[in-house]
């Protein structure tokens, strides 16, 4: 935090170490998503008939404490739509 500059990152993990927030996949979700697909791979489906998939979601974690730190409110409508908020 010394040199106070907020930082916003693509996986919730940095925001449990000071960053202001992040925006991104949640990667235990894709992990469930990826193991379908291998399940149905197992069981005789052809990989290069299996449909591309996306992230089905994306986390926003914000960081209370690191927000305060850094002088900056963070609006409702954010906290409202946050998956974590760490206070």
């Amino acid at each position: 935090m010394s040199s106070r500059i907020p930082a916003v990152f693509a996986t919730s993990l940095w925001v449990g170490h000071g960053g202001l927030a992040s925006y991104g996949p949640d990667y235990h979700a894709e992990g469930v998503q990826a193991a379908r697909l291998v399940a149905k791979i197992l069981r005789g489906a052809r990989a290069g008939e299996l449909p591309v998939e996306g992230a089905d979601k994306i986390d926003l974690a914000v960081n209370l404490k690191t927000a305060s730190v850094l002088g900056l409110a963070v609006p409702r409508k954010i906290l409202l739509r946050a998956d974590t908020i760490r206070r």
